[in-house]
Formats: structure tokens, C-alpha cells, sequence
């Protein structure tokens, strides 16, 4: 006859088990909902050739890209004049020195670089001669602006919980 201490150490370890089951199950399961959600934050284009960004759980729009063939992630600012990248980002992308500019920001005015005719892709959109100024700064370097100096070749609607860039004929 096994002993009390024997059979309540076993079912201590049953019980144990069923929980580690259980909350492996649980992790799959929210893990791939996760998945999903993140998958649904994706920009991605439409067989009309427009790009959609959805808007991210903080209510900005991004979307991947590059400038002049070095990856970013851009934030859309519709409210900036151009594309802007933080001076080692443009250091990264091999961008030329610019003319030298004032930028005037939301934290009062900085040096900066305007640099001209530098290719910019956002999404599967392009565009060969874009405006790019140097010095932004407070966003991680692989990080940049997507500003009206792209925005404007295109046809920009924002819907609830999306944004659509749709070439212009």
C-alpha cells in the first residue's frame, strides 16, 4: 500500500504538470494572436499600386524605406518639409555634405544640411531626386522622417486607422 506522503507527492506533481500544459497553451495561443496583430500593422500595397500604412497602437503611421539604399524605418510627418535623418544616418547612407540650413523644429531652431536629389523609397514607392535635410535628432538612428518632400509627389489620404499613398497620373 503506498504511503499518503508518496501518492500526495505524486498528485502534486499531476497537478503541477496539468498548470505547465496549460500555460504552454495559453503562450501558443496568445503568442500567435500577437502574430496576427503585428502582421495586421504591416504597410503593405494594394494591386492598384497604392500603399497602405495602418496606423500603429501609438497613432503614428511607418513604414519601411531607405535613403539613398541604406534601410530606415520612417515615421510620416506630414506636417515636416522634408525628408529628415539624423546625421548618422546620413553618414551610414553615404549622403554628401548639404548646404547648410536653418532647421526650424517643434524645440525652436538647429543647424542642419539640406541635401538635394537623394533617392528615397518608401514601401515600393520611389523617388530618384528627393529633398533630404541632415540633423534630426530624437529618434534611433535607423529611424527618420518622411515629410512632404516625398509626401507631395503623391496622393496622401488618411482614413480612420490607415494611411494611402496613391501615385498621381
Amino acid at each position: 500500500m503506498p504511503s499518503i506522503h508518496k501518492t500526495a507527492r505524486l498528485g502534486a506533481l499531476a497537478i503541477t504538470a496539468v498548470w505547465l500544459v496549460v500555460a504552454g497553451v495559453l503562450y501558443l495561443v496568445f503568442e500567435r494572436i500577437e502574430q496576427n496583430r503585428q502582421a495586421s500593422l504591416k504597410p503593405y500595397a494594394l494591386s492598384s499600386g497604392e500603399l497602405v500604412i495602418p496606423r500603429q497602437r501609438d497613432g503614428h503611421f511607418q513604414v519601411e524605406g531607405e535613403v539613398n539604399r541604406q534601410p530606415v524605418t520612417f515615421l510620416v510627418d506630414t506636417g515636416a518639409s522634408h525628408v529628415s535623418v539624423s546625421q548618422a544616418l546620413a553618414d551610414q547612407a553615404g549622403l554628401p555634405a548639404g548646404q547648410s540650413i536653418t532647421l526650424q523644429t517643434a524645440n525652436g531652431e538647429r543647424p542642419g544640411q539640406l541635401v538635394r536629389g537623394v533617392p528615397v523609397r518608401a514601401g515600393h514607392l520611389v523617388l530618384n531626386a528627393a529633398s533630404v535635410t541632415v540633423g534630426l535628432i530624437g529618434l534611433r538612428p535607423e529611424q527618420a522622417l518622411l515629410g512632404q518632400g516625398f509626401l507631395k509627389h503623391f496622393d496622401v489620404e488618411i482614413r480612420r486607422d490607415e494611411m494611402v499613398l496613391r501615385q498621381r497620373p
